[in-house]
């Protein structure tokens, strides 16, 4: 009996307390684990997809769907796209010309831009 009038009293407080900021914070952490996995999803499907000239097109799609998910999503595309560019930067050698085509296709995504603007012909329509 106590425990439910306890469970009564903290429904009634809570739903009397402005919960917005914990909702909003809740939602921006929630839509930036989506967003992370649309990130890897599109990594997954580039690397499935072995395509030549196709890399573009993953990275414009792998930002536009984490973003399309909100402030958190995008949050977590563009952390994740910067630190990926950084390593390719600094450790694989691949070179400021092609990082910086990918940071484009990455801003392209994640502001809206529609991937398909980087897709290869002959790219399979299952990506």
């Amino acid at each position: 009996m106590r425990l439910l009038l306890c469970l009564m009293v903290l429904s009634l407080l809570c739903a009397s307390a402005d919960m917005s900021p914990i909702l909003e914070g809740g939602r921006f952490a929630w839509d930036a684990v989506g967003g992370a996995w649309d990130m890897f999803r599109a990594y997954k499907d580039m690397r499935e997809a072995n395509y030549k000239g196709a890399d573009k097109y993953f990275h414009a799609r792998g930002n536009y769907d984490a973003a399309r998910r909100g402030p958190g999503g995008a949050w977590a595309a563009k952390l994740i796209s910067d630190a990926r560019e950084r390593w390719q930067s600094d450790v694989s050698g691949r070179g400021a010309e092609d990082t910086r085509a990918d940071q484009e296709a990455n801003e392209w995504g994640r502001n809206g831009g529609d991937p398909s603007r980087y897709r290869p012909a002959g790219l399979p329509r299952k990506y």
